[in-house]
């Protein structure tokens, strides 16, 4: 498998968007920890076209303007990985949840240490908005991109939310 990646700057830092043919694999922070995902090698492709579709959606999201992701997502892990970055996936916009409910949601109430194993290995941040779960007391806890960049995340969307629950209709 072949993986293509370009630099994107953004309100957290530089994100590094990584693709494959099937879709996006990885959003990388900028002081990524090289140990936390799987290496793939990717070749620069500024062009390419999951790459561009990808910034495009983030900018929007950034901007408060996406509150839903619809490009097509290349999760390569564990089958329990997968089970839990979908679970993140399915956390609607603007929602938090913490690592217990997680669990409870994919069949597996008491393997909570293993869902924030999972969660801290999810290659695709933002996008699979890891950034969305909690610890049991509501704390922000542990996230790869740092707690500072977890806040203004799930501050853009609290405002984005704010705005909608008050638009006329």
């Amino acid at each position: 498998m072949s993986y293509f990646f370009k630099i994107m700057p953004s309100p957290v830092g530089n994100l590094t968007l990584i693709a494959s043919d099937n879709g996006l694999a990885a959003v990388l922070w900028e002081n990524e920890n090289p140990k936390r995902v799987r290496q793939m090698a990717p070749t620069e492709d500024p062009d390419h076209p999951v790459l561009l579709e990808t910034e495009r959606q983030l900018k929007e999201y950034f901007a408060g303007e996406r509150t839903c992701f619809t490009m097509m997502l290349d999760f390569v892990g564990t089958p329990f990985q997968k089970k839990v970055w979908q679970a993140l996936v399915a956390i609607p916009f603007g929602e938090t949840r913490s690592y217990s409910e997680i669990a409870r949601a994919i069949g597996h109430p008491a393997a909570v240490r293993a869902v924030g194993a999972a969660n801290g290995k999810n290659p695709i941040s933002i996008i699979a908005p890891c950034h969305r779960v909690i610890g049991a007391n509501g704390k922000l806890t542990g996230f790869a991109g740092g707690l500072e960049a977890k806040a203004l995340l799930l501050k853009i969307e609290a405002m984005k939310q704010s705005q909608q629950d008050f638009t006329l209709v």
